[in-house]
């Protein structure tokens, strides 16, 4: 289950959401380590906050906890309580899983 921030994201003209990106794969699929320096970044990740209505008061359709799938350059990357997340717009989100 999602973990509580004790942050919330401000929606304004556009809905924002907080994703915890999932881990990057260590391995291939044939068993192949990945070092850190060849590793992608990842696109899949979970919602761990979302905004209240934006200012047309819609409201977001990605609810905490959801899996989503997002572009490779989505978000702006924050740092809270010592964990990484994205902070992103949920017109970049590209599906719920």
């Amino acid at each position: 289950m999602a973990k509580k921030l004790s942050i919330t994201p401000v929606a304004g003209t556009k809905n924002r959401v907080i994703v915890k990106a999932a881990p990057a794969e260590e391995k291939t699929a044939g068993g192949i380590i990945i070092p850190d320096s060849a590793k992608e970044k990842p696109q899949r990740g979970t919602v761990m906050a979302v905004s209240p209505k934006d200012e047309d008061g819609n409201s977001p359709i990605v609810k905490e906890g959801n899996t989503v799938l997002y572009g490779k350059y989505a978000g702006t990357e924050i740092t809270i309580e010592g964990e990484d997340y994205l902070i992103m717009r949920e017109s970049d989100i590209l599906a719920i899983v």
